[in-house]
């Protein structure tokens, strides 16, 4: 079946560890991967752990209708100023046009800023660091290790695979048993989850 595209967001000091989990295995359910940088030009960008990436695309030709999936991982420049500002934008830009989108660890603090978790359940590292950019929806923050609502999954940092389990859902990659077997052997390491895993695999 023909799917289209996957889009992780990539930027100098994205935490590659973060979504290794929801790309490899998207991929292997047959979702392209494609990076998107914040350069026209596509120049390489590289990760915290020093891994150098040349982006797929530029996030200012990226249009929610050639999308499944945006995925936004945390990076030290969410926290620094407003390089990823746009990265934000363009989430609003694919929620509103019902198009999902992943945010984890400081991916979540720049949608704050941008006012997407304002009126919708999420989480992050913890409350008191999406407070302190001054957004107004506190109230709607869940004390969870991943959160799905209205097209947008939120994770934290230390949460690599319920964000992969919440992705998998939303897109109906897995579901019931088997995405409850994927969590338990990744999560868990439940060896009893393996053939229930292999079995839906194959």
């Amino acid at each position: 079946m023909s799917r289209k595209p996957v889009h992780l967001a990539v930027y100098d000091t994205f935490a590659d560890w973060e979504t290794g989990h929801t790309t490899a295995w998207l991929a292997r359910a047959g979702y392209e991967v494609r990076t998107v940088g914040p350069s026209a030009a596509k120049d390489p960008v590289v990760s915290i752990g020093g891994m150098r990436v040349q982006p797929s695309d530029a996030l200012d030709g990226l249009r929610p209708e050639d999308s499944a999936l945006l995925v936004l991982p945390g990076a030290g420049l969410w926290e620094t100023g407003d390089d990823l500002a746009p990265f934000a934008r363009k989430a609003r830009e694919f929620l509103d046009a019902g198009v999902p989108v992943a945010a984890i660890c400081g991916a979540t603090a720049g949608l704050a800023r941008e006012g997407l978790l304002d009126d919708r359940a999420h989480t992050s590292a913890v409350s008191f660091y999406l407070a302190a950019t001054g957004y107004r929806g506190g109230d709607r923050y869940v004390d969870a290790d991943a959160v799905t609502d209205r097209g947008l999954v939120t994770a934290g940092p230390t949460e690599p695979v319920a964000f992969a389990r919440e992705v998998f859902g939303l897109l109906g990659v897995y579901e019931g048993e088997v995405l409850d077997a994927w969590y338990r052997l990744f999560h868990d390491s439940d060896a009893e989850a393996y053939a229930v895993l292999e079995k839906a695999v194959q």
